[in-house]
């Protein structure tokens, strides 16, 4: 499935059409198709078909926003292929790859869109991935961190070091076990300015015998996102790598950052 999965990636990427939707996404992330048609001489069902090529490689995302159906770059794909085959290459020759891979994942949406959305599939089930996401202790393993509370809707919510100390703060917001989470996240010296948290929300859905998991991360600040982004898409991956293999990404999560 690994490799699969890779070669849709690739494959999505050879066409120069789909790579100039993605600059464009970059450029203006979270569009509509008809932002994303303009001044491309190609119809809309060739635009579609070629957004569907991405989003079966997983590298673009869509959202929903009322009657308006958004796409999102998702740098996932892109940073498993990193991480599990294009690493293991001399670092030198890897540097337009990883420009690229940076460029994909700087956030640069508008204040009325989410400002990170990840997608990533796991070959798990519902209830195994919603408790990865709930256990301090299995937190602790692929994260760095105890996200230790109640899971009560309203309660109070913290991103814990191994060492005891307090990286981020929150409020439950939303528990629809196995399907939906969200909490706010804020720095413990803002635990009592809501007005400058920013919200996370997990999303759930079983496809076949996979399972997969929507990440949004919005109202974050625009200094934040480019860590942010980086630490989210190890995060990520490190639970995957566990929930796959039994074993995290460990060496990686020194790199992840504070928050995502």
């Amino acid at each position: 499935m690994q490799n699969e999965a890779m070669a849709l990636v690739f494959r999505a990427l050879a066409d120069p059409t789909r790579r100039r939707l993605l600059d464009r996404l970059h450029a203006d992330n979270g569009q509509p198709l008809g932002a994303l048609c303009r001044d491309l001489a190609i119809t809309r069902q060739g635009i579609t078909q070629h957004l569907d090529v991405l989003e079966a490689a997983g590298l673009v995302a869509t959202l929903w926003r009322g009657r308006e159906k958004l796409h999102y770059l998702n740098p996932v794909p892109l940073h498993d292929i990193y991480q599990r085959w294009i690493a293991k290459f001399e670092r030198p020759n890897l540097e337009s790859l990883a420009s690229l891979k940076n460029r994909l994942e700087e956030d640069t949406d508008p204040m009325d869109k989410p400002k990170l959305v990840y997608v990533t599939y796991i070959a798990t089930t519902p209830q195994r991935l919603w408790n990865a996401l709930t256990d301090p202790d299995l937190t602790a393993q692929y994260w760095g961190h105890r996200n230790v509370t109640s899971w009560a809707k309203g309660d109070g919510w913290e991103h814990q070091r191994l060492d005891g100390g307090v990286d981020g703060v929150g409020t439950i917001l939303e528990v629809d076990p196995p399907r939906r989470l969200a909490h706010s996240w804020g720095w413990p010296a803002d635990a009592d300015d809501p007005a400058k948290h920013s919200r996370v929300t997990f999303d759930i859905e079983p496809v076949g015998d996979v399972v997969r998991l929507i990440l949004t991360h919005e109202d974050l600040p625009m200094d934040q996102a480019a860590r942010t982004s980086e630490g989210w898409a190890i995060v990520l991956s490190s639970l995957k790598s566990l929930l796959e293999t039994g074993r995290p990404l460990s060496s990686l999560l020194k790199t992840a950052g504070t928050e995502g």
